[in-house]
């Protein structure tokens, strides 16, 4: 580590990459759609798997990654940074190489897009061949709105060192928020909401920066028009898998032809109706596909399955979306929702099923056109929770 010291102050913190970790993460940054990107995850993977470790272990064994493995490639292949959480506090890993530490550079995304926006703003220098981090400094969501300068150019926000707190600070903030369950300070200022998409016109634009030729997508199209579909999960992941070449793919070809790997590792399987007991009337109406779709979520500390089952009418499809618990004999417990949105996060009649006592299951059936995509929502949000795209 003697490259990376010579250059470090007394406040850096200097995490060493584990082994293993520093080992894999060149071949998983590997699904992205070119060079740039490809490093871009790369550099992400290094710093998160230096810094995750240090604050599990040694700080706040609560800490995670705030989206799943999938949805991480889907933002590395689009922008510099990742989201991490301690309890409810967002804190934002801003990884970068370079030794120059005059300024805090991060991509307006992180700042202006108000569900991807933090509280806190790490710096984190990454030394691949030292393998190590330097964690050097941070500020909040607030200060980087009063005190940052704004480049439309690149669109990052800057904000000087001399602005920047040493990160033992926030290791304090923190301890007392995880302590008292509470952040103390104000962190962040108001962000304005982004206007939203059209279907047509998010397609369109999926179509348009899929072209892996286009290194920078993110500066291809106005601000407020790639905030709005980046912030939407599925759209921001159909972007990405077009961009390395996987075509999207509808719930009944996954039925017909098997579930593909990119719908496994959203976490999406397929069960056997007669082997796992569905009522006989189910097992009726589902008779042209020999499995339903399933996929575990964690909600609340519990575990619950989300169901995707075709109901077979004589001239049509209908889709029953169905939440239970994964215990045998679990409830539901009351004020949990099910809900089901257009592809543009609209609302539609009889689109929500609430528990209002503990209940075996909530459900929701919905009559779908060839091609149309919905999108699921649950209340409590599950764990790692990103809006998807299920096409039918």
């Amino acid at each position: 580590m003697n490259t990376l010291l010579d250059f470090a102050s007394p406040t850096d913190l200097i995490l060493e990459i584990p082994q293993p970790a520093y080992d894999q993460a060149w071949e998983k940054s590997q699904i992205h759609s070119n060079p740039s990107t490809r490093y871009q995850a790369y550099i992400n993977e290094l710093c998160l798997s230096g810094i995750l470790p240090w604050l599990q272990q040694d700080f706040a064994p609560q800490t995670k990654i705030s989206y799943n493995t999938t949805a991480l490639t889907s933002f590395w292949e689009l922008v510099n940074g990742t989201v991490i959480t301690v309890d409810a506090t967002k804190i934002i890993l801003v990884p970068h190489e370079t030794i120059d530490l005059s300024e805090l550079c991060v991509p307006q995304e992180w700042v202006d897009i108000p569900s991807l926006a933090g509280d806190y703003y790490i710096g984190v220098q990454v030394v691949p061949e030292d393998r190590c981090i330097r964690v050097w400094g941070y500020c909040s969501h607030l200060h980087i709105k009063t005190l940052g300068t704004y480049n439309p150019y690149n669109r990052n926000y800057s904000v000087d060192a001399s602005n920047i707190n040493d990160i033992n600070i926030l290791v304090l903030t923190l301890s007392f928020a995880v302590s008292d369950n509470t952040v103390n300070e104000v962190t962040r200022a108001a962000v304005s909401t982004l206007p939203a998409l059209q279907i047509k016109t998010a397609q369109n634009l999926i179509a348009r920066l899929a072209n892996p030729d286009i290194i920078v997508p993110r500066l291809e199209i106005p601000f407020q028009m790639w905030g709005a579909l980046i912030e939407h999960g599925g759209w921001r992941r159909n972007l990405y898998q077009r961009r390395i070449g996987q075509n999207e793919q509808s719930v009944l070809e996954w039925l017909q032809n098997g579930i593909t790997q990119t719908a496994q590792q959203l976490g999406w399987n397929s069960i056997n109706l007669q082997l796992n007991g569905t009522s006989r009337s189910i097992e009726e109406t589902a008779s042209s596909f020999s499995n339903i779709l399933a996929r575990q979520l964690t909600i609340a500390g519990q575990s619950y399955e989300l169901r995707v089952i075709p109901q077979i009418h004589e001239e049509y499809t209908t889709w029953r979306f169905e939440l239970q618990n994964a215990r045998i004999g679990g409830y539901i417990p009351g004020g949990f929702k099910l809900r089901l949105l257009t592809e543009d996060l609209q609302p539609f009649p009889d689109n929500e099923d609430t528990a209002i006592t503990a209940t075996e299951q909530l459900f929701v059936e919905v009559a779908l056109e060839p091609g149309e995509g919905i999108v699921w929502e649950i209340e409590p949000v599950p764990e790692n929770y990103d809006q998807e795209v299920l096409r039918f």
